[in-house]
């Protein structure tokens, strides 16, 4: 591991400051992710900056949404009676993701900066455009099983990638239209939280539209009616810490049997996390049934596009929102 300087700022403004003023340096709260990817020499940041204590825990209902702070912890959020009232789709999909220590140690912050956890990105011998732009994607013949059936790079575009998101709270979170606060140099201002991460395009080394020293501050979450008739659906090759092969986050809005609102995205499919915007307008105002819901599920998978491996997919895609659209509904 490369030798690093620790810095420990006492605002968050000095926490911007630092990261601002030195393209080398990095931010680091649970260290969950970072760790490993320093441990591996995927990134070698010359400085850390400690934002474990700065004021960035809180979780606040705010009038029309709630706001929670980045850097409290995954684990908290998840039994937070807040969170379990008004969004339990968020705290389901936080309790489907890794293992009880790590949520114990992970932030929200760094949940939504999480690293792909393609393996070819984790092995410095493979060439990756995700880690080395313009070297190739080792997934595109390689064994590509963990994939992403959407939004996938051209495959003789020189900078491809295939990479999945492998967040289960992302999923919740662009399902339930989040927004993400950040401050940067320039000041604070909101991204949507469906706009906050890329596709791999030329630019697969960039995975958010963050701007150079902007810290992540919390997350909003509006409010809605979203609070009885919800899932999260992981499908993964083992029972803990496992990312999701497929996952559903599934939210419906029911009167007298009729769907009258929807929120639905998918993880584990793309680079990240993956809204299914048709789905949702073909079943509002549709009345709740096995069929409307494979309905839905067939609309979903019109773009996805499979590789070698990762061919399954396209059964185990549309059967899984059947089965979280199915939970959520109570059928």
């Amino acid at each position: 591991m490369r030798p690093f300087q620790y810095i420990r700022p006492k605002t968050v403004k000095e926490a911007v400051d630092a990261i601002a003023s030195d393209p080398d340096a990095q931010f680091i709260a649970g260290g969950t992710n970072l760790i490993d990817l320093m441990k591996r020499g995927i990134v070698s940041p010359g400085k850390l900056v400690d934002i474990t204590h700065l004021p960035l825990k809180k979780i606040e209902d705010k009038s029309g949404f709630l706001r929670i702070g980045a850097l409290a912890l995954n684990a908290e959020v998840a039994v937070n009676k807040l969170v379990l009232q008004k969004h339990p789709l968020l705290a389901m999909a936080l309790n489907a993701g890794a293992s009880g220590q790590i949520r114990n140690m992970a932030t929200v912050g760094g949940n939504i900066l999480q690293k792909t956890r393609c393996t070819y990105f984790y092995d410095a011998s493979f060439p990756c455009n995700k880690r080395s732009p313009g070297s190739g994607c080792s997934a595109l013949e390689g064994i590509n099983r963990t994939h992403a059936i959407f939004g996938v790079s051209a495959p003789n575009n020189a900078r491809s990638c295939m990479a999945v998101n492998p967040s289960d709270m992302n999923v919740a979170l662009v399902a339930m239209d989040a927004t993400v606060v950040v401050l940067g140099p320039g000041g604070e201002r909101r991204i949507h939280f469906a706009d906050f991460h890329r596709l791999p395009g030329e630019r697969p080394e960039l995975e958010t539209n963050l701007e150079r020293g902007e810290l992540i501050l919390g997350v909003e979450i509006p409010e809605s009616a979203f609070t009885k008739h919800v899932h999260y659906l992981k499908v993964r090759d083992r029972a803990s810490y496992a990312f999701a092969l497929v996952s559903v986050a599934a939210a419906l809005e029911i009167e007298d049997n009729k769907i009258t609102a929807v929120r639905l995205a998918m993880g584990g499919v793309a680079h990240k996390p993956w809204r299914l915007y048709e789905a949702e307008k073909l079943l509002v105002g549709q009345h709740v049934s096995d069929g409307i819901f494979l309905d839905a599920a067939k609309v979903a998978m019109r773009s996805a596009v499979a590789s070698e491996h990762n061919a399954y997919k396209l059964k185990l895609a549309p059967n899984a929102i059947m089965q979280a659209l199915k939970a959520a509904a109570g059928i």
